[in-house]
C-alpha cells in the first residue's frame, strides 16, 4: 500500500476525481466493476490512490463516464491558461505499458479540440477496447519512429511524418514497432 503523503498531487486527484464521478452516478463499486469489468478491489485501490492506473485502465473508466482521458485529467488540474508553456504541460506516465501522455493543449470549457504528444518506448503494446467517446475524431501525426495502428478494425503502419485520422467507434491498439520510442502529436476532436 502506498503512503499518502507519497503520492503525487495529480495522482492524488486523479483518485479523488474517479472516485467522485462514480458518486455523481449514484454507482456502487459493484455496479462500476459490472460496467467496466474492472475488479471491485482495483477500483476501490484506485479510489483511494493506493495504486496509479494503466492507460488500459484508465480508458476502460473514461468510456464508463463518457469523458476522453485529456479530459479526465484536465479536470484534475486547474483551470488551464490561454497559453501553456512547456514547463506547465501535464505529463502522464504509465511505466507499465511504456506510455506517457503531455496534454499539450488540455481540454477547454467550450472547446471541442484538444493536443495531446503520445511517446512509446520500443514493444510498447497498448489496447483499448473502445473509445472513451464514440465517433471521436483523432488525427495521429507521428513526429519521430514508427508506430503500427489499429483502429475500427483497419491496420496502418506509420512512420516519422505520417498522419492518420479517423473518427473512433470501435477498438484501437497503438505498437511501438521500431528500435527506438515512437513520438506522435495526437489531435482529439469531440463530436
Amino acid at each position: 500500500m502506498r503512503d499518502p503523503e507519497t503520492v503525487a498531487p495529480l495522482e492524488a486527484r486523479l483518485a479523488t476525481r474517479l472516485g467522485d464521478l462514480r458518486l455523481e452516478r449514484g454507482w456502487s463499486l459493484d455496479e462500476l466493476a459490472r460496467r467496466t469489468g474492472i475488479s471491485r478491489s482495483t477500483l476501490s485501490r484506485l479510489e483511494r490512490g493506493e495504486i496509479s492506473p494503466t492507460a488500459t485502465l484508465l480508458n476502460t473508466l473514461c468510456a464508463a463516464y463518457e469523458r476522453t482521458m485529456s479530459r479526465l485529467l484536465a479536470e484534475v488540474e486547474a483551470e488551464p491558461p490561454q497559453v501553456v508553456r512547456a514547463a506547465a504541460q501535464p505529463v502522464w506516465r504509465d511505466e507499465t505499458s511504456g506510455f506517457a501522455r503531455r496534454s499539450v493543449s488540455p481540454p477547454h470549457a467550450g472547446l471541442r479540440g484538444e493536443v495531446v504528444e503520445g511517446t512509446l518506448r520500443p514493444g510498447a503494446d497498448i489496447a483499448y477496447d473502445g473509445p472513451p467517446v464514440p465517433g471521436v475524431e483523432q488525427h495521429i501525426w507521428v513526429l519521430e519512429g514508427a508506430v503500427d495502428i489499429a483502429a475500427n478494425g483497419q491496420a496502418y503502419e506509420l512512420g516519422a511524418g505520417d498522419c492518420l485520422r479517423f473518427r473512433l467507434w470501435g477498438s484501437s491498439r497503438f505498437r511501438c514497432v521500431g528500435p527506438d520510442p515512437v513520438r506522435y502529436a495526437l489531435m482529439v476532436v469531440l463530436p
